[in-house]
């Protein structure tokens, strides 16, 4: 799990593999051709699923990471994510808090936490969180009732909060540009690599705006 967590800090790019927002393509190889592409980080969400159905998914899915080495985080369901031996939790501002969700599925696992300000990030990250997802940075359908937090905002966060932070919601290659711009280092994104075209072209482009690379 150290190496784990190694990978965590040395991350910038996270893939949230969301069925209801995937259009109906199927999440392997979504997950496939975007791992041949370089994410090292994978979030299954699947709010609406059933039980049996997630925890279906979330097995056959931590086969294939385990296989790859890679980050594999649930969302929510800290039940889901000890019987399929995933790497963490991410968790919400209503789920359990950090520590107690800790005591369910191994205090060496890795912890995220959605915040949208800075009590809440710092709070989080008292609370033993590994990392901090921060959002809706943009209008996104999958939070339609959230206000996109101001970008001025956004760098006070990223500059005040020593884990690492990765901002989310209606990020793409076009709008990832002025978040880079504000300070933001790490991206969090669900749509925009799930529904590309070709997976692992829209990958590869993230990247190379990531990192500054016109190839």
């Amino acid at each position: 799990m150290k190496s784990k967590k190694k990978l965590l800090l040395n991350s910038r790019l996270y893939l949230i593999l969301d069925k209801a927002s995937c259009g109906g393509r199927n999440l392997i190889h979504i997950l496939s051709q975007a791992v041949s592409a370089g994410i090292g980080i994978i979030q299954l969400r699947e709010n609406a699923s059933t039980d049996r159905n997630f925890l279906k998914d979330a097995l056959i899915i931590r086969r294939l990471t385990r296989t790859l080495g890679l980050i594999y985080i649930i969302n929510n369901r800290a039940d889901i994510a000890l019987l399929c031996a995933a790497d963490g939790l991410h968790l919400g501002q209503s789920d359990l808090p950090p520590a107690s969700a800790r005591k369910i599925i191994g205090e060496n696992k890795i912890i995220g936490v959605s915040c949208r300000n800075l009590s809440q990030a710092m709070q989080a990250q008292s609370q033993g969180a590994d990392y901090i997802g921060i959002g809706p940075v943009f209008n996104t359908s999958t939070k339609p009732n959230l206000k996109p937090i101001d970008f001025s905002k956004l760098g006070i966060i990223t500059r005040k909060i020593n884990i690492p932070v990765f901002a989310i919601g209606g990020i793409n290659k076009t709008s990832i540009k002025p978040l880079i711009a504000s300070g933001v280092e790490r991206f969090a994104l669900c749509r925009a690599i799930c529904r590309a075209k070709s997976v692992r072209k829209a990958v590869k482009e993230l990247q190379n705006i990531i990192n500054d690379d016109p190839d």
